[in-house]
């Protein structure tokens, strides 16, 4: 078979083969392989053929060379065995040249040694995708379901960002006759590679997907600063690695004019192309009630809103704000079959995150709340499958756009809790309150008590995030600050002197002690921690709602809590 101009794909690859040994001069050489477009390109095109050279021992460690065999341009990058296996190994050129073993590549000498070098490698690459999401999601990675595609789309698109001429690469591996070809052929060293994390108990699978395992997980936030200089380090070889050989690479471009153009017409060209390097976070995917939903899905509110309140693409759709003052919630509402059909999608943009700003300086010392949208999302979602598998009263999550950072939950009937409380402030004594406001207060203790028994904090406890249903039921509505561990004592203080700041300043104290004589006697009766109970009492709490919460009401609920081991609330 032949190819452009007439010349035997054979002798091109002897041709290439007798050069490279030129280049080696005694030094043995370890492999030789086609790479980039080459392996899976058209000899017809223009375009270089792309060669890797390994040599054992070669001075200088690093260095490109340009030959043309009958107006065919060939560009051989020459690397010393040594450089090539620690770019495998650790990333030493930022993967300037390792990368070459992602994608397909044509073997022209030593296939072994290149497929050993291949597994390695990715079962590196996959190490550091898992350890990313480790750190980006560290409440949710417990949770997400990872298809095994997305370690090479990762890998991808991440070196399409830090090196774009990459693309015109990607734009032939994809966009080519055979580009399911070439996905299944670089996906085939990702599985293999996948095989040994898993026997190394990274991994597990279910159902076709793959978890991260919770000691691995747990193992990679213990040193997350370590592994956060690494990552910087890898970066800056990167770009040093690419400063040093580009030079090289633009000299062997300037001798030929097609090379030249090529580079010439890079942007407009990957404009123009229908391809594209697709989001990874597509095969990312967390568990809600409607099944498993990917982290980003590309279609708006309104689109998402149709699909999952089932009604058609021509459906009216309205959207009403109804979050406080600081939450950015809203309300979809669409009719379908003469019937409404609501969900609640909330929000999480980092501007939103100005909330929080004053609140930090106004807790210091005491409590830090999370800033970033993408934290707080993470948070919400996680808490929230982790508390609705366990059987508690939170909105049922039905789908997540991450990139957009959205969550679109259940809608529930009900009232805020603070609406309530503020309907029983003016009682003048015991008998003029609802046995029921008082019966809703201790379910409340109840809940955070069998919470925290998991080990689980709340973070925003206002009465305001807390919904109560038709019939008495407690639904925790917000929890984009909550986390595993965290201050118990913090989550009493903030739910009790909240209250109390909603008391008249002339009701007096009676009230606050009900309130929080109800909430604490659910709480212990539950097995909530005396401890965190008496702890709300100090100080170091109080100080901090002194700011909006009368001296008598914050005094009252402080002693409630200091001496509740002493009040028979223990008793339940």
């Amino acid at each position: 078979m032949t190819q452009s101009g007439r010349i035997p794909v054979e002798n091109i690859e002897k041709h290439i083969v007798t050069f490279c040994r030129r280049v080696a001069n005694s030094r043995p050489i370890t492999s030789i392989c086609l790479c980039g477009g080459s392996s899976f390109g058209s000899l017809k095109e223009k375009a270089p053929l792309e060669v890797l050279l390994i040599i054992d021992g070669f001075q200088p460690k690093l260095m490109n060379y340009v030959k043309f065999f009958h107006g065919k341009a060939i560009i051989v990058y020459a690397v010393d065995k040594w450089v090539f296996e620690k770019d495998v190994e650790r990333g030493f050129l930022g993967e300037a040249l390792a990368v070459q073993l992602v994608f397909p590549y044509k073997p022209l000498l030593n296939s072994e040694y290149l497929r050993a070098g291949e597994l390695k490698l990715k079962r590196r690459l996959i190490l550091e995708a898992l350890e990313n999401l480790v750190l980006d999601f560290p409440e949710l990675c417990y949770e997400i379901h990872i298809k095994p595609e997305y370690f090479m789309h990762k890998v991808i698109h991440s070196r399409a960002r830090l090196f774009p001429p990459i693309h015109y690469m990607l734009i032939k591996f994809l966009g080519e006759s055979a580009g399911k070809e070439n996905l299944q052929t670089a996906m085939e060293g990702f599985l293999q590679a996948l095989e040994i994390v898993e026997k190394e108990n990274v991994i597990t699978r279910k159902n076709g997907y793959i978890k991260i395992s919770k000691d691995f997980a747990d193992n990679v936030k213990s040193r997350k600063i370590r592994f956060a200089n690494l990552l910087k380090t890898a970066q800056r070889t990167l770009f040093m690695s690419l400063l040093g050989t580009s030079p090289k690479i633009f000299t062997a471009l300037m001798q030929n004019k097609d090379l030249l153009q090529r580079l010439k017409n890079f942007n407009w060209k990957i404009l123009k192309s229908p391809y594209h390097v697709e989001d990874s976070k597509r095969y990312l995917f967390v568990p809600t009630v409607n099944g498993l939903t990917p982290l980003a899905t590309g279609i708006t509110i309104e689109d998402s809103a149709k699909r999952i309140l089932s009604v058609n693409k021509y459906a009216s759709i309205t959207i009403k704000e109804i979050g406080g003052v600081f939450n950015e919630v809203y309300l979809v509402s669409a009719y379908a079959d003469g019937q409404e059909r609501r969900v609640v999608v909330k929000t999480f943009k980092d501007w939103s995150s100005f909330k929080w700003i004053p609140i930090n300086i106004w807790t210091f010392g005491t409590r830090t709340f999370a800033l970033f949208g993408q934290t707080r999302l993470e948070r919400e979602c996680a808490t929230n499958q982790f508390l609705y598998k366990k059987g508690f009263p939170v909105p049922k999550l039905l789908a997540i756009d991450h990139d957009k950072r959205l969550v679109f939950m259940e809608y529930i009937e009900g009232r805020s809790l603070e609406k309530i409380i503020r309907e029983n402030v003016n009682a003048k004594n015991e008998r003029e309150i609802n046995e029921e406001y008082l019966k809703i207060l201790q379910k409340v203790g109840e809940l955070f008590a069998r919470i925290h028994a998991l080990n689980v904090t709340l973070g925003d406890t206002k009465p305001e995030n807390i919904l109560v249903g038709k019939k008495g039921e407690v639904y925790l509505l917000d929890l984009e600050q909550a986390s595993r561990g965290g201050d118990k004592a913090w989550d009493i203080a903030e739910f009790l002197y909240y209250a109390g700041h909603y008391m008249p300043l002339l009701a007096g104290s009676y009230l606050a002690e009900l309130i929080a004589k109800a909430f604490i006697k659910g709480y212990l009766s539950a097995g909530g921690d005396i401890k965190a109970v008496k702890d709300a009492g100090k100080a170091k709490y109080t100080k901090v709602f002194s700011v909006f919460v009368l001296p008598p009401i914050i005094l009252a609920i402080s002693n409630i809590c200091k001496k509740a081991d002493k009040l028979g609330l223990m008793d339940g």
